[in-house]
């Protein structure tokens, strides 16, 4: 057969070099990066070793900061740090310094933010009035599903943790916009997690303050539906902050202790967050005679 024609190969090698030329070696590993971190994401998610995930992830983390820095256009990269932030927090920060905490999910929330400015959401998301964030946010596809979901997961744990500052909570609703458009372009986004926002957000206030108990419950419902009640994380949320809330001990009690006693293994693609599961239950459990 044979070989391409010279002015072809010469216009293919032209090509190549401008390309070359408009990219920083760092952004070329930037780039290649995206892959192996996909791997990398997969391979923690389905670690059972929580010391050893604690300690991984800082490194992790930091990698991927790097990355961005060195390619500042790529959605794909904050989207991960968004991810990786949400989850190191909640897993092993939290329920040690809720201070460190906040700082850590905003810094997630950052990282979103970023991606969802550069796919069209032109305004000041976390001052900008209700009606017209719901307006702007209606006009972002379902290429922007992750990064809606891991901003609005990190704006709203933020604000959970400065329950104390009434302008904190003024801007849970603008989260509950971003997390609508998730649940109307992809539903069943991360295992049905949009359902387990929503059992949060309406099981973690008094009725008085906006909540709603059986709109929370049926939302815990669906998030365990998508994953056949694999996902314990599910149980875990809905004693600490729907039966929390409505004072019924005795389902916390059994949620929390049917965590406990699920074998290991009934979900390792999120083997990790299932362990981190585990740990809330006890921590959860120890709080019990304090809280009831």
């Amino acid at each position: 057969m044979p070989g391409p024609r010279p002015h072809k190969l010469f216009a293919l090698l032209l090509l190549l070099t401008q390309w070359l030329a408009a990219c920083s070696m760092g952004q070329i590993v930037a780039r290649s990066s995206v892959s192996i971190l996909d791997g990398g994401v997969d391979a923690m998610n389905r670690e059972t070793d929580l010391a050893l995930a604690a300690t991984a992830m800082p490194a992790n983390l930091k990698l991927m900061e790097g990355l961005i820095v060195e390619d500042p256009a790529n959605d794909e990269l904050p989207v991960y740090a968004a991810q990786g932030f949400y989850g190191y927090t909640f897993g092993f920060v939290e329920l040690a310094d809720p201070a460190r905490a906040a700082a850590l999910y905003r810094r997630g929330f950052d990282y979103a933010r970023r991606v969802l400015e550069r796919q069209g959401l032109a305004l000041d998301l976390l001052n900008s009035p209700p009606d017209r964030l719901r307006q702007a946010v209606a006009r972002l596809g379902r290429k922007s599903v992750p990064a809606l979901f891991w901003a609005a997961s990190c704006w709203a744990k933020e604000i959970d943790l400065n329950r104390d500052d009434p302008a904190r909570i003024a801007q849970l609703a603008s989260t509950e916009i971003l997390m609508h458009r998730v649940l109307e372009l992809q539903p069943d986004y991360y295992y049905g997690s949009p359902y387990l926002y929503y059992g949060v957000y309406y099981g973690g206030r008094a009725p008085m303050f906006g909540g709603d108990y059986d709109r929370s419950a049926q939302n815990f419902d669906r998030a365990r539906a998508v994953t056949q009640g694999r996902l314990l994380i599910v149980d875990v949320l809905q004693a600490e902050y729907l039966e929390r809330q409505r004072l019924d001990r005795q389902r916390f009690h059994e949620l929390l202790t049917r965590v406990l006693t699920t074998p290991q293994g009934v979900f390792p693609e999120m083997a990790l967050v299932n362990q981190i599961a585990r740990e809330r239950a006890r921590w959860l459990l120890g709080k019990e005679e304090d809280w009831f």
